[in-house]
Parts: C-alpha cells; sequence; structure tokens
C-alpha cells in the first residue's frame, strides 16, 4: 500500500523570538543612526508633550511619515524600473533626446503615482475609520497656517528620501530586492494596525510613547519583527505570487 502523499508545507519557519533585552540595548549604542532614528519617531511624543499638538496632527504624523518613506522607496526604484521595460519594450525607431527624456520623465511619474496607490493602499484604507481626524478641517487649518509644521513634515520626507538613497536599491541584487521591498510591505501592514489601534484607545499619551518605541524598534530591527509575526524573514524572496507552488517544498 503506498504511502499518501505528503502534505507541502512553506519555507517559512514558525515565529523567532528576538533576543534579550541587554542585546538589544548593546546594539542601539553601537549604532550612530538609532538616535537619529529615535528622535524622529520622538516628534510626535514632544508634540503632545510640550507644543500641544492634536490627536488628529499626532495621527497625521504617523500616516505622512510611513507613507513619505514608502514613496521615497518607490521614486528611488523607478529609474531602475525604467531602464529594466526599457530594454524591453524599446522600439526601432529613433527619437530625440528631448522627446525621449520628456517621455521618460512622464513615464516615471505615471508609475510613481500607480505604485504608491497600489502598495501604500494600507494607508489609504486607514484613511476611511480615521476620516474624522486625518480629513478634518481643524488638522487642515494647521496644516495650512502653521510653518513650523510645513518644515517638520518636509523634513520628515527629506531625511526618507535621503535614507533611501543611501539603501542602493538602484543596485540591489533581485533576490536581495525582493526581500527588501517585501520587509517594507510588511512593516506597513504591522503600522497601519498599529495605527487602528492608537485610534481604538483614543489615542491615550501612554501610547503614543510605545508607538514611538515600537516604530523605532520596527525601522531598527525589521528582520526580527517580521521573525516574531511572519516566520523567518531571510526567506520571503522565495515567494512567487504568480507560481506558489515554488515556494513550497516536499518534506
Amino acid at each position: 500500500m503506498s504511502k499518501p502523499a505528503a502534505k507541502p508545507f512553506s519555507t517559512a519557519t514558525r515565529p523567532i523570538a528576538p533576543p534579550p533585552l541587554s542585546q538589544h540595548l548593546c546594539e542601539f549604542a553601537a549604532r550612530p543612526e538609532a538616535w537619529s532614528v529615535f528622535a524622529r519617531n520622538l516628534i510626535p511624543v514632544v508634540g503632545i508633550y510640550f507644543f500641544g499638538w492634536s490627536a488628529a496632527l499626532t495621527v497625521f504624523n504617523y500616516w505622512f511619515d510611513g507613507l513619505a518613506a514608502l514613496a521615497a522607496i518607490i521614486a528611488v526604484l523607478i529609474p531602475r524600473a525604467m531602464r529594466e521595460s526599457q530594454s524591453k519594450t524599446e522600439e526601432g525607431g529613433q527619437r530625440s533626446e528631448i522627446g525621449a527624456a520628456i517621455l521618460n520623465t512622464v513615464r516615471g511619474v505615471v508609475t510613481w503615482v500607480f505604485l504608491l496607490g497600489l502598495v501604500g493602499l494600507p494607508y489609504w484604507i486607514v484613511l476611511i475609520p480615521l476620516h474624522d481626524l486625518l480629513l478634518s478641517p481643524g488638522l487642515r487649518y494647521q496644516l495650512a497656517y502653521t510653518p513650523a509644521l510645513w518644515f517638520a513634515f518636509g523634513s520628515l520626507a527629506a531625511g526618507h528620501l535621503w535614507k533611501a538613497l543611501r539603501m542602493g536599491y538602484d543596485q540591489m541584487p533581485e533576490n536581495q530586492l525582493k526581500q527588501r521591498v517585501r520587509w517594507d510591505v510588511y512593516i506597513l501592514v504591522l503600522r497601519a494596525v498599529a495605527m487602528f489601534v492608537m485610534a481604538a484607545q483614543g489615542l491615550a499619551f501612554i501610547l503614543v510613547p510605545l508607538m514611538a518605541l515600537l516604530l523605532t524598534y520596527g525601522e531598527l530591527w525589521p528582520e526580527r519583527v517580521l521573525g516574531a509575526v511572519f516566520g523567518d524573514p531571510s526567506r520571503l524572496y522565495e515567494y512567487d505570487p504568480d507560481n506558489p507552488a515554488k515556494t513550497r517544498r516536499p518534506r
């Protein structure tokens, strides 16, 4: 009698427990960029305790910070995507340099808008339950007539763009690029969930500092966050959405 076929299983492992607190503290102290990440995530905490920020402004800060980071990563990836697609779809006719530059710019902008709308879908969905905060007239008035907020949020966006440029997304091998992009997508989903929790708890003051710590942890050690929730984070690149069978193997 033949044995029944073994069920395939995912290459992802069980959730991985993070290391002890002492190891985290040592690693944090040894990484100079960790302090800037922590300081950036403390902006809403300082705003609430010292500048009287409203709940709407605090939620907007978390929303804008995540969306700006995503927009910066996509913007850095666009030139690579344009080069790879151009080699496959380039027609035989010659175009003038100016015409080609204009066409590539338009394609790049359209692609950036499309990908930001698609990959950033969790952030657009968050606008539905949080529309009373993120789309409130009071928040719009604060953003329109407070130059200090222009500088603060502009600095956040510029910082994310600078970080994305330094990460070298444009030069990463394909598998490494897939891995990094999927890390960012999963972290984005977890961040959106955290925003829902904030809304459900009424933005209690104790929760805002906790969010600063959680966001800092997720940015400094994304592999540990993903490992604790989704399993082995080093094999995310193996998933093939066009052929899920490739991501499974027999026992």
